[in-house]
């Protein structure tokens, strides 16, 4: 792992918003438009949010974060460790006339407490690529329960870590599972459509599902459930098949191909 992990990835971040913001795969147009970027097994999960106070950790360019203020969450806070995602972010709030229902802060995700001054939220909602950036998830998961106020949920929605497991053809089993050491990644290339990036290095985490849910209990949150997923976001294995409606679609195996989790959601309480 190198030292310092936290310096390469926030150039890798701030180098990713000029390309996805114009990115098909971001499609900053349509969500200006009415799209909703939020998945609907999360608001089928989450459920009601109006007249909630919700905080997104690792939120990027803000459209989930915005998506659950047009959805009736009382007021919306978004906090990202880019300061490019964040300017991005609170443009497109004005764009929507959202900034007076929603910020945007610029903090690393272990600095939250401190970022937003102690405030307490009905709902922390995370996921998605997210805990792989991070390399303690028990300090993560300490940061959560604090961000809580007494009653309040967490919503956690990721990629099942057993998608690392599976090799590029998504048979064979080639990753050791329970190797939490970061890893170093230079790749030309962010995950969507665009031109190569400049700042290319990267540290990554796999986390066990096993050690997100210890986190969370040791932090004192009750687990309401745990939901593993034979869907994902995107064709992460050339045998996947892609359902459902265009703007939001998602890709499974095929028919006769055993499934497999692909994502994972988790639902928690402090009391």
């Amino acid at each position: 792992m190198t030292d310092d992990w936290l310096r390469r990835n926030r150039a890798n971040w701030d180098d990713r918003v000029r390309v996805h913001a114009d990115s098909d795969f971001y499609d900053l147009p349509g969500f200006r438009d009415g799209a909703c970027t939020l998945r609907g097994f999360e608001l089928d999960e989450l459920g009601d949010v109006s007249g909630k106070r919700l905080v997104h950790l690792q939120c990027h360019m803000g459209q989930d974060t915005l998506s659950w203020a047009r959805r009736g969450a009382a007021h919306v806070t978004g906090l990202d460790f880019s300061e490019a995602a964040i300017r991005t972010a609170r443009q497109l709030a004005e764009d929507l006339a959202l900034d007076g229902q929603s910020r945007f802060v610029t903090a690393d995700v272990y600095d939250a407490a401190e970022a937003l001054r102690g405030e307490r939220f009905d709902v922390v909602y995370t996921g998605l690529g997210a805990l792989c950036w991070l390399p303690d998830l028990p300090r993560w998961a300490r940061v959560v329960a604090g961000l809580l106020d007494d009653g309040g949920v967490l919503y956690l929605a990721e990629f099942h870590p057993f998608t690392e497991v599976l090799g590029d053809d998504g048979k064979s089993v080639e990753v050791d599972y329970f190797d939490e050491r970061g890893t170093t990644w230079d790749e030309p290339h962010t995950y969507t459509d665009g031109p190569p990036l400049a700042h290319t290095v990267s540290v990554q985490w796999q986390h066990p599902l096993g050690a997100v849910v210890t986190a969370l209990a040791q932090a004192g949150l009750r687990i309401e459930f745990l939901h593993e997923h034979a869907t994902t976001l995107f064709q992460r294995y050339p045998v996947l098949e892609r359902t459902g409606p265009a703007q939001n679609p998602v890709f499974r195996f095929p028919a006769g191909h055993p499934r497999l989790p692909l994502m994972y959601s988790i639902r928690a309480t402090r009391w």
